[in-house]
């Protein structure tokens, strides 16, 4: 049996992934690791040395993620792993008046079915399994701000993380009954590539649509807002600590300018929110 406890990391190739495997790795674990391509792999392996193990899988494939789990199993032998980070995800940026179906779906398919299918496949690692040793794992779910406050203009990936927020706290209660716990970690603004990558995406489809000239603002100003971002390593601080508190929260908020991108918005009154963000992004009622 390994003297290190294990955690596996779904999206471990960059941003808080790559940065919470780091500080993982720091902090005396081994850590599992999911990449989509073998040349992420193979730099993450030299990069992180041998403690840290790349899974080939897709959160989205189910025989990769299943066969994944069995090399994992393969590994711990008897012991119980110690966590799981669902941290996989993408943004699928649009209006939702206009957004694909498919769009919404693979939204979806990535940030909610996704973490539950590898949920599904590590539970009896993490201690649903009799005759394992050790202490039950927890499950450490990465949301979002956009968890509890809907954003326009990624109203999709708003969904995904209500979404996930509500299957955690189900979950949470279900696996009560194994004494794994589940803490959601919800980030604001990260200096991360998931949001670059969603906002490079081609907007033109939405250039006849009344909200085509907003658009731009928006990512003007969500490109202003990003640069305020907190770096990656302080998401994997946080993970650390759910992973390993005696007492943890069930949901850690971390926000950069804490007060004002959280606590006020959450306080405010609907409407009133509502106004305020649809002042500072354009959406003002065209008249008839």
């Amino acid at each position: 049996m390994s003297a290190k406890r294990s955690v596996v990391i779904t999206g471990a190739s960059t941003g808080i992934g790559w940065a919470t495997a780091k500080f993982l790795l720091g902090k005396g674990f081994r850590v599992f690791g999911t990449v989509r391509k073998q040349s992420d792999a193979d730099r993450l392996s030299a990069e992180f040395g041998g403690d840290f193990v790349p899974l080939l899988a897709d959160v989205t494939d189910e025989a990769a993620v299943y066969q994944a789990a069995a090399r994992v199993r393969e590994m711990l032998g008897t012991e119980r792993l110690a966590g799981l980070v669902n941290n996989a995800g993408i943004v699928v940026p649009g209006p939702l008046l206009h957004l694909k179906p498919s769009e919404m779906r693979r939204q979806m398919e990535v940030n909610v079915v996704g973490p539950m299918m590898v949920t599904q496949a590590f539970a009896p690692l993490l201690g649903s399994e009799p005759g394992r040793t050790g202490e039950p794992g927890r499950i450490v779910q990465i949301s979002s701000v956009s968890g509890k406050l809907g954003v326009p203009f990624v109203g999709a990936y708003s969904a995904s993380k209500f979404a996930l927020e509500g299957m955690s706290e189900s979950l949470r209660r279900e696996l009560m009954l194994y004494g794994i716990d589940v803490i959601v970690v919800g980030p604001g603004a990260v200096l991360t590539p998931i949001w670059n990558k969603g906002m490079a995406d081609d907007y033109r489809e939405f250039d006849a649509t009344d909200y085509g000239p907003l658009l731009q603002r928006f990512r003007e100003y969500f490109a202003m807002e990003a640069k305020k971002g907190l770096p990656a390593e302080e998401i994997g601080r946080v993970v650390h600590i759910a992973l390993t508190a005696g007492k943890p929260k069930v949901r850690y908020a971390v926000v950069p300018q804490q007060f004002k991108n959280w606590t006020v918005p959450r306080l405010l009154p609907k409407r009133l929110l509502d106004r305020l963000i649809g002042k500072q992004v354009g959406l003002v009622r065209k008249s008839s």
